[in-house]
């Protein structure tokens, strides 16, 4: 009886690696890619605003200080009699008082009216080496309901010169440099200089 030889189907491997050659092949698919490049958009999101967030909370701050000192300035030019700016370091807020009575202190029949740092800001310069001006936060000697204080007079002049620190809540904690900045009050003028912490040493400006 004749022997009949026994041949491989012709599909066995050809059939098994094509649909292999074609995974390995084929790439990433368009939803992949979409999804790949959705959660790289989250984190760039999370993470990008993080960067110098801290300089950037601290300026604005720095110019909004700023203008409050010179407003108070201004008041006590046109009203013809002192005002009086408090720094509540731990609220971080400042109080600007009217001295209708001239006599250096805050009575209760005295308008007063405050204003915040802003959110994640604080009194403070952190690890940024202090100005010859003093360590701060505020280097005014002046007192006022228990905080430091400066005094504009009536020829817009102050009743001291003196600086005020401010900085990220979050740096001014991790002992940072980063973002310091400092505002130092003439006492023959009253006006304010602004200086920012870099390289090591405090320059004049943003």
């Amino acid at each position: 009886m004749p022997v009949r030889s026994r041949s491989q189907p012709s599909w066995s491997h050809a059939a098994d690696a094509e649909p292999l050659a074609e995974v390995a092949h084929r790439g990433f698919t368009l939803v992949e890619l979409l999804i790949a490049l959705t959660l790289m958009s989250i984190l760039a999101a999370v993470a990008i605003p993080n960067m110098g967030i801290g300089r950037h909370q601290a300026e604005a701050a720095m110019q909004t200080l700023g203008s409050d000192l010179l407003a108070a300035q201004r008041m006590a030019i046109t009203r013809q009699h002192d005002i009086i700016v408090e720094f509540d370091v731990d609220q971080r807020t400042i109080h600007i008082v009217d001295d209708a009575n001239d006599d250096g202190t805050h009575q209760s029949d005295e308008h007063e009216s405050s204003h915040s740092l802003g959110d994640g800001v604080a009194f403070g310069h952190g690890g940024a080496s202090s100005d010859p001006i003093g360590s701060g936060p505020i280097t005014f000697r002046q007192r006022t309901d228990g905080h430091p204080s400066v005094t504009f007079h009536r020829d817009g002049s102050a009743s001291e010169a003196g600086g005020i620190y401010v900085q990220s809540a979050r740096d001014l904690a991790a002992g940072s440099a980063e973002g310091a900045r400092l505002l130092i009050v003439d006492r023959a003028t009253g006006r304010a200089s602004w200086f920012r912490y870099s390289g090591g040493a405090w320059r004049r400006g943003f």
